[in-house]
């Protein structure tokens, strides 16, 4: 293989392909797994098996840039949580009624009547890193 594209291409490609794939799958392991399995197709199809090694480094140069892309991203949301982001969760108890909603009896009936509690996250956060 061209050494441009060894030394060049392909780790570019792996940094940036990684950041994206950890954006999708929020797990470091399951990018370097991706990438290593790419990698060890194109080494029994296209190359000799000298470019294993490659492939391996390849692997942990995506899990590594798809650690560090979570701890920016996790950074970036602890930075704006800071500033006054205020994300938090609302429970507002609701009631409903266990009898038959067509009966005024039972819905004047107090005991008929479960306050259950939803929970609702109110957040103005505009952060593309985090889980919504």
């Amino acid at each position: 293989m061209n050494t441009l594209l060894i030394f060049f291409a392909f780790p570019v490609a792996t940094v940036i392909l990684a950041i994206v794939l950890q954006k999708v799958l929020r797990n470091p392991l399951l990018v370097a797994a991706t990438f290593f399995a790419i990698f060890l197709v194109i080494t029994f199809a296209f190359a000799d098996s000298s470019f294993l090694v490659y492939a391996i480094l390849y692997a942990i140069l995506a899990y590594v840039t798809a650690v560090l892309s979570a701890w920016i991203c996790r950074l970036l949301r602890m930075l704006e949580n800071q500033n006054g982001c205020n994300c938090r969760i609302i429970e507002r108890p609701i009631m409903m009624n266990n009898a038959s909603p067509c009966n005024s009896v039972n819905l004047a009936n107090e005991t008929n009547l479960v306050s259950t509690p939803i929970r609702r996250t109110n957040c103005n956060c505009n952060c593309n890193c985090g889980r919504r």
